[in-house]
């Protein structure tokens, strides 16, 4: 499966509150600490603030956290890779936070994905995939 992390893109070169926000989620999520967090953005992006980070870099950065495998949030839970894909299905539906959590609940009866297994996660990404390709025929 391959993952087009370019959602975000907003204007080329700037930073948004919403890839700063993702950035922050992935670091709180990952127990980072500071001094890691830094390091990493400075290793992979050559930056030592995430302000600071253009388009590029910010991709960079979010392919370095999505095809490590050190950042999985639990030995068998739901990986930073499926996460972001999930942000991703949930984005080109337009839904909100709280239509999502309704539909996993209802359909998964959870609606917390941090205590999902990997194999949960990937029948959640099946299920949305099958509901985008639906909306996207509907609209053509």
């Amino acid at each position: 499966m391959s993952i087009n992390p370019h959602f975000l893109t907003t204007i080329s070169g700037f930073m948004d509150k919403k890839k700063l926000a993702v950035i922050h989620i992935v670091k709180r999520e990952l127990s980072l600490s500071d001094d890691e967090y830094r390091n990493t953005l400075e290793r992979i992006a050559g930056v030592r603030s995430a302000k600071d980070l253009t388009d590029d870099q910010f991709h960079k950065l979010m392919h370095y956290f999505v095809r490590t495998r050190h950042y999985r949030v639990a030995n068998k839970g739901i990986t930073l890779r499926q996460k972001y894909y999930l942000r991703q299905l949930k984005e080109r539906l337009q839904w909100d936070d709280s239509h999502f959590r309704n539909y996993i609940h209802k359909y998964f009866h959870n609606r917390d994905l941090n205590t999902y297994t990997r194999h949960d996660a990937s029948n959640l990404i099946v299920a949305l995939k099958k509901i985008l390709k639906i909306h996207d025929n509907s609209n053509n």
